[in-house]
């Protein structure tokens, strides 16, 4: 292996069991990614992701740049020293969150001018900015500069944003050094439209990257026409780079995209729900508010050997969480990686033996 590789080494029909080499260490997939937005992941400390066996996690360049600035990080060590997180982590350009300024920010051909939802404060993010601070934030994993467009979208605006993607990708590999080992990433686009995610994704093969993404999904559309997407769209890509689905999902989603050929993933859920008193089971989810827990002497799941499970009753979480005590967002949002966490080692080992594809079929959470 080089010092960025990745291997796949058990498939079972579209579906990948892989290894993926980074500068720091390696990453079992399928892997699903906490989200440290602003350099850390809500309600949990490092030495508790390790300890659920959080291989990866990500971090925004956007929210990173408005505060406390890349310069300010790179001064205190790069974002693994600042954050104290010894493994990989993957940043978005923060691209997806600058077209969600849509009232505060103008697109050109340049980048994006905008201001910040802080102070007003006014910025340009162009590709070659982006890579920049990326590079200061001294990623492991870069993400190019990419526009996404919203759900539904005509078409001709889709293709419009994809050719404007594209060119950003080509500009975001120019300015990309691969200091400190890091790897870049190329974001396919291209609406719900199957021959503009060809387009977007042979342009991408051709300027080359280690791995690929498919970005502007999980933007409102039902789960039918995401997968409807992921069925072409994997297989415009080389078969010895990594996949990455942007910003998916509930635990069905994974599941279905996994089936689909995707490799990597990171979403909000998992954390945003553990901090609104939900908690994820086989069956479902669980809500902690709900009165019926008060006297429920059993943990939320007694098959689940989390910390959480093992040391807390629903009847006592549903107090915390009533009360709006900090710690119930902790012990629920630790449980919820857990449960995510377990689901990717389950499903990369039944693509192991070659289950896989039977679990999907009857796999509902």
């Amino acid at each position: 292996m080089n010092l960025n590789d990745f291997s796949v080494s058990h498939t079972e029909g579209k579906a990948r069991a892989g290894l993926l080499k980074t500068s720091r260490g390696y990453v079992e997939t399928p892997v699903f990614m906490p989200v440290g937005t602003a350099a850390t992941v809500k309600a949990m400390t490092p030495e508790t992701l390790k300890t659920i066996g959080s291989q990866i996690i990500l971090c925004n360049t956007y929210h990173l740049m408005i505060r406390p600035g890349e310069k300010v990080v790179a001064h205190l060590g790069g974002l693994n020293k600042f954050m104290n997180w010894s493994g990989p982590i993957l940043t978005d350009s923060g691209g997806f969150q600058v077209m969600s300024l849509s009232k505060l920010r103008q697109l050109d051909e340049n980048g994006v001018t905008f201001r910040s939802h802080i102070d007003g404060k006014k910025f340009l993010l162009s590709p070659e900015g982006s890579i920049r601070i990326q590079e200061t934030l001294q990623s492991t994993i870069i993400m190019s500069f990419d526009e996404c467009t919203p759900f539904p979208v005509e078409k001709k605006l889709a293709e419009k944003s994809m050719k404007l993607s594209s060119r950003w990708a080509e500009r975001s590999k120019l300015s990309f050094t691969g200091a400190n080992g890091s790897m870049l990433f190329g974001i396919q686009q291209g609406g719900m439209f199957k021959d503009l995610r060809e387009q977007s994704a042979l342009c991408l093969n051709s300027i080359g990257f280690d791995g690929y993404a498919i970005g502007g999904l999980a933007v409102g559309e039902p789960q039918e026409k995401m997968f409807e997407v992921l069925n072409y769209s994997t297989d415009f890509f080389p078969k010895d780079r990594p996949r990455y689905l942007m910003g998916v999902g509930k635990p069905s989603d994974i599941v279905g995209a996994v089936l689909r050929g995707i490799d990597m993933f990171d979403c909000v859920i998992p954390t945003r729900s553990g901090r609104n008193g939900q908690a994820f089971v086989k069956d479902g989810i669980i809500n902690l508010k709900n009165a019926k827990h008060k006297f429920d002497e059993k943990p939320i799941d007694e098959n689940c050997s989390c910390y959480c499970c093992s040391n807390y009753s629903r009847g006592y979480l549903s107090h915390l969480v009533r009360c709006n005590e900090i710690l119930g967002s902790i012990l629920l949002t630790l449980h919820n990686l857990y449960f995510y966490t377990n689901l990717m080692k389950k499903i990369r080992e039944l693509i192991q033996t070659g289950d896989f594809t039977a679990f999907a079929k009857n796999f509902s959470t």
